[in-house]
């Protein structure tokens, strides 16, 4: 999650602000929610947790709490030291310029990943179906 945050940081701070709101609500909250979701429905037993207490001590977290505070001082920095409410010396790119950009010079690259997604989305549907399954 804070690596996800991080990039959206860096959105923010690039003054890509139309980037970074998507990538911290889909990204570092829809995605890790299912994430916890699969976690919770694996349910591997004892054994596990067992291990899981000896790969955790609690000097593990000090990096990631560390990077957590430095993430949060970018952060507030960002929203608290502009008064104009531009990012760090850069123009905000609105979400028009975005569309334009993708439906103008990228339409192909846009399209060839709408396909490529869809693509995705049947084979995931074929290989989960109950008949694949049964045989």
């Amino acid at each position: 999650i804070i690596s996800l945050i991080a990039v959206a940081m860096t959105f923010f701070s690039l003054g890509a602000p139309f980037a970074g709101v998507p990538e911290v609500i889909a990204y570092a909250g829809a995605i890790m929610v299912l994430f916890v979701f699969v976690v919770m429905m694996l349910n591997l037993g004892p054994a596990s947790v067992a291990q899981e207490r000896v790969w955790l001590k609690p000097g593990i977290w000090l990096g990631p709490v560390i990077l957590a505070a430095l993430l949060l001082g970018e952060l507030l920095y960002v929203l608290f030291a502009h008064q104009s409410g531009q990012a760090i010396g850069h123009t905000t790119v609105d979400a028009k310029a975005v569309g334009i950009s993708l439906f103008g010079p990228y339409l192909l690259v846009v399209e060839l990943a709408s396909m490529l997604l869809l693509a995705a989305a049947i084979t995931a549907f074929h290989l989960g179906r109950n008949e694949a399954k049964e045989q």
